[in-house]
């Protein structure tokens, strides 16, 4: 069995190429890999029994299972071009994003390996800045790489844009919302080129997959997953730069914001978030003097379920419609499904395997479930 949640780990040829159908297949997301390798002890196992799982779960027919031969051509396509698909664990992989609970079980990493290893701090902020929020987002990106620090953002327009630039020759890492062969937006190619050789590229995502407005959160949460903490440089009140402070903020990262002009809708966001108590900023030192604490603290990966849990039985009718009945759209914990629905742990969590598998199941951050 290979413990998804341990450092270091070492993945086979035949075990990634399993990790990758694994991931590829339909329904089949980070948190639901860990479920199922949990569950079945390994990738080809479970594998084996998706089609079960899906129509227990009442699917008239098992979602589409990514082939041996899918994920062989997704391995040699991203070798030619530099992509190597890393575990958590695994050299390449940022070890903080490997703390979160919903860590992509495999990271396509592209550029220089050893920055991933470096404490990395997250600059985000609005498309549209303000000549002054470009001028600051570069001025702190080169302090924090002087300081040693790889400065992580999203390779948008904007602050992003100026972030990148400003730290390309000392380390760099876009986290992308497309795969690596989908480079969003376009004419950042030359940009993204250019941060390989000190920094690089991470995406969950396949090599060709164009992004989509949805992408975009889950792009949001690799950049600060991977992250001491994040920056927020202008921010409007409605911005994905604010979907990364509230997932910083989850993940247990400082969340730091750069004050405007109150008259300035750009720094809206930005104001608000340094009135809840996010950390102000004016200088790179704001920044190193509150995560140096946290740098001496080890990373703590979250535990795999005790292997005492691994169960195959299938679930009676009986606990299987009760789970059921218990759900709805409103997001409810695993923990109050396990004790309304008076059944054991694993119960629940195939049952829930079950309908996720079938597209019944949405699963939220904190333990949170909801039917779809």
């Amino acid at each position: 069995m290979i413990d998804t949640s341990t450092a270091p780990i070492r993945l086979t040829d035949e075990q990634r190429r399993d990790w990758l159908r694994l991931i590829r297949s339909e329904h089949v997301g980070p948190r639901t890999f860990r479920a199922l390798i949990n569950q079945f002890g390994s990738a080809r196992a479970a594998l084996e029994r998706l089609p079960d799982l899906a129509r227990r779960g009442g699917a008239i027919r098992g979602g589409r299972i990514c082939s041996a031969d899918e994920a062989d051509q997704e391995i040699t396509r991203g070798g030619r071009i530099g992509v190597a698909l890393v575990a958590p664990g695994e050299p390449g992989y940022p070890p903080r994003l490997a703390s979160i609970d919903d860590a992509p079980p495999l990271l396509g990493v592209r550029g220089n390996h050893d920055a991933m290893a470096r404490p990395m701090i997250a600059i985000v902020g609005s498309r549209n800045a303000s000549g002054a929020g470009l001028k600051f987002a570069e001025t702190l990106a080169r302090e924090l790489t002087g300081a040693e620090f790889v400065i992580v953002s999203g390779l948008a327009r904007g602050v992003d844009q100026a972030a990148h630039r400003a730290s390309a020759a000392a380390g760099s890492v876009a986290a992308l919302a497309g795969g690596h062969e989908r480079i969003y937006p376009p004419e950042h190619e030359d940009l993204l080129l250019d941060l390989l050789a000190f920094g690089g590229a991470i995406s969950e995502m396949p090599l060709g997959h164009m992004p989509r407005a949805k992408d975009f959160p889950r792009r949001n949460r690799l950049i600060s997953g991977a992250a001491l903490g994040v920056v927020v440089i202008e921010a409007a009140e409605r911005s994905g730069s604010l979907i990364t402070a509230r997932m910083a903020a989850e993940q247990g990262r400082e969340v730091f914001a750069v004050p405007g002009s109150p008259l300035d809708p750009r720094a809206a966001g930005t104001n608000r978030l340094i009135k809840q108590g996010a950390t102000l900023v004016t200088e790179a030192a704001d920044v190193i003097h509150a995560v140096a604490p946290i740098m001496e603290r080890p990373i703590e990966l979250p535990s795999r379920e005790a292997e005492d849990d691994v169960l195959f039985d299938e679930p009676n009718d009986g606990d299987r419609a009760r789970i059921i009945a218990l759900l709805g759209p409103s997001p409810i914990g695993i923990d109050d499904l396990i004790r309304l629905a008076k059944t054991s742990p694993t119960t629940v969590r195939v049952v829930l395997l079950e309908l996720e598998l079938a597209g019944r199941l949405e699963r939220h951050g904190g333990g949170l479930v909801s039917m779809v």
